[in-house]
């Protein structure tokens, strides 16, 4: 399977197709659906801290043997880690549970609390 990408203003092309892991419960499970992913050729794999799950996608990629600039991983900052002084360290936790050193896009998960304050953060 051979995916679009759509060019983002940065120059980055995220795939235009992602598996989201949202209701897959639990690491070990969540492992064995991403890895059959990639194997029918995702790239883009959609996930977040609130969904229980971030270890099981971060070791289906590293076990892949798909090199890590060919997979894109969405992931979202849960809306108690909104926040100055809350956000950095939110994503520092999701790279250690990911086991990654770089997540490709952070989003916010949902418009409330201190959204501006997070915003901030994600862009420093």
């Amino acid at each position: 399977m051979t995916c679009p990408k759509i060019k983002l203003y940065n120059g980055n092309e995220i795939p235009q197709l992602g598996f989201g892991v949202y209701q897959i419960k639990g690491d070990e499970l969540t492992e064995k659906c991403v890895a059959e992913a990639l194997k029918v050729g995702y790239r883009h794999i959609d996930t977040a801290h609130i969904y229980g799950n971030e270890r099981g996608v971060g070791a289906a990629i590293k076990k892949s043997g798909i090199p890590r600039d060919q997979i894109w991983v969405t992931s979202k900052v849960w809306i108690t880690e909104f926040g100055s002084g809350k956000t950095t360290a939110a994503i520092e936790k999701m790279l250690k549970r990911l086991d990654m050193d770089y997540i490709d896009l952070v989003l916010l998960h949902q418009p409330y609390n201190d959204y501006i304050g997070a915003y901030k953060e994600l862009e420093a």
